[in-house]
Parts: C-alpha cells; structure tokens; sequence
C-alpha cells in the first residue's frame, strides 16, 4: 500500500514520461520538417539549374555548323547589344575550326553609332582574317539605324517582305524646360568656364551659335554613315534622293532598293545559302549574378537616373 509521501513520487514520474514522450514527439516533427525542407529546397535547385540561362559557356557542335549570334534590341554599351558583346561572340564563331558562315540575326532599332561602328569595323575586320567564312546577316523585324549601320558590313542581308529596314539618319533629343520654369518662378542657376559648358542645357534658353554646332556634329556623323552603306552595299545600292533622309521601308522595298539582298531567315540561311543546317548559338549572355546586379544598379539609382535619361541629349 503507497504512503502518502509515494504520491507525490509517482505523480512526477508520469509527468516527466508525458514531458520526454512530447519532446521525442516535436522533436521527430522538427527533424521531418528540416528533411522537407531540403527536399524542396533541393528540388528548386534541381530546377534552376535545368531552367535558368546561367550564362556559362556553352557547349560548341562538334564537326561543320553554322554559327549563328543575336543581335537583339538598343545597341548601347551597358546591354546585351553592346560592341564588347556581339565582338566576343563574333570571335567565337570565325574562330572555331567548325563554323562554316556566319549569321549575323537583327532585330534592333539602332542605338549608338559608336558602338555600331565598333562591330561594323570588327566585321569587316574578322572577314579579311578569315576569306573562307562568310558573315550573312537576317533581319526579322526591324533593322534600323545602328542596327543597319552593322548589317551592311555582311555579305549579304536577307529580310522578310514584312521587315522595317532603314531609318539612314542621325538624331540628337531632348527637352527643354524654360517655359515651364518660367511658369513656375524657377531660376535657373548655372554657373561655368568655359562659355560653351553648358552646351544645350535642357534649362536654359537654346543658343543658335550650339544649336548650329550640334547640326555640324550630326551632319558630319550622317556622312560617315551614307559612306558606310555606300562602301557595304556597293553597286547593289539603287540610290534615291530619300535613302539617306531617314526613312524605312518594308522588306520588299529594300530588296528593290538594293538596301537587302533577298529573302530569308536563320533556317533557310543556313540550310540553302551556307548549306550547314546545323546551327550554333555563339551569342554572348548575361548571367544570372550579372543580371541581378544590374538590376539592383538600377533600382538604386532610377529616380535621378532616369530624369537624366530623359533631359540630356541623345544622339543615335
């Protein structure tokens, strides 16, 4: 028979079996949930790695293809367009034993003539280099400006009929804010040295003597272009008084105009043309860290950034 003093005992040692039982219980709970969780969280890695164009080094075809590089978007020095880019991928491609041609796919609305003449001089560059290789370039929808400044330092220039190509002009832009700040009783405070500093200050009133001065300047970069297209293109150049006004015209047009060459695409290219239907992507891509940084350089600076975007001049 238990004593009064073994109660108490007892009533313990239950507690304390009931205690250690819920503690094994959470934690055989926490282990479980720490095994799903790497489960899952091995699985979305698994499906990186699959999904995402990490920008590595890809796998080049052993044996004859053709190389193809994209070219894709404002051609600008801090995008996926930019000379540093499509040169590397360009000496890639005439570089490997395996490349028979070249194509060269645009789809761009031009963007800086600097960069533009860049890969137009590395084009014809690496073609003197290496006779053997043609460069071929396919336009898809648009192949302006910069982007045709480029595609006449090819071979040949393939459209579809329903392409934008042209647009053989120079542009500077901007704003100009006197009359608003008027308006609003802002003073414009901007001191210099130097009398032309302030040249066409969105702020100030514009001053013919730099108004002219910047004509000269896109002038004398519209000649340097009407000469590259006249050197690219050659005697296939039908030369009308509007082909170097700025315009565009659609595939079938250019193709009369001598601006293209004929009809086609990647595929057909490569198969008909360079007859290697085999394809390999030589196209330079940002990787993911890249990407990420970028965006994170503009999100920390796009209030003033893109006020400055929108008020300095731009010529392209």
């Amino acid at each position: 028979m238990n004593t009064p003093e073994d109660e108490p005992q007892w009533e313990r040692q239950l507690l304390e079996k009931i205690a250690f039982a819920t503690l094994r219980e959470q934690r055989a709970k926490r282990r479980w949930g720490i095994f799903f969780k790497l489960v899952v969280v091995s699985y979305l890695v698994a499906v990186l790695v699959m999904v995402v164009d990490w920008g590595g080094p890809e796998q080049r075809a052993d044996g004859r293809h053709t190389a193809v590089i994209h070219l894709h978007g404002t051609i600008e020095a801090s995008g996926e367009a930019s000379a540093q880019n499509i040169n590397d991928a360009l000496q890639a491609a005439f570089g490997d034993k395996g490349t028979a041609g070249v194509i060269l796919r645009v789809n761009s609305p031009g963007g800086s003539p600097v960069q533009a003449g860049i890969v137009h001089d590395e084009i014809r560059r690496l073609r003197t280099t290496h006779p053997q290789i043609p460069l071929y370039v396919v336009v898809e929808d648009l192949c302006a400006s910069g982007g045709y400044y480029i595609a006449v330092a090819g071979d040949k220039i393939f459209v579809d009929k329903a392409s934008i190509v042209g647009s053989i002009g120079v542009l500077m832009d901007g704003f100009g804010f006197t009359g608003t700040m008027d308006k609003l009783g802002i003073e414009r405070r901007l001191l210099t040295a130097g009398e032309n500093k302030g040249f066409l200050d969105p702020f100030s009133p514009q001053d013919a003597k730099q108004k002219e001065h910047a004509q000269v300047l896109l002038r004398e970069i519209h000649k340097q272009f009407i000469e590259v297209v006249r050197r690219g293109r050659g005697p296939r150049l039908k030369e009308t008084p509007e082909m170097f006004s700025g315009l565009m015209w659609t595939g079938s047009q250019s193709v009369k105009l001598g601006l293209a060459d004929g009809f086609g695409t990647v595929g057909s290219v490569a198969r008909d043309v360079i007859k290697a239907e085999r394809m390999v992507d030589f196209t330079i891509k940002e990787n993911i860290a890249e990407r990420f940084a970028k965006r994170l350089r503009a999100d920390s600076t796009q209030g003033v950034g893109s006020l400055l975007e929108v008020i300095r001049p731009a010529v392209r």
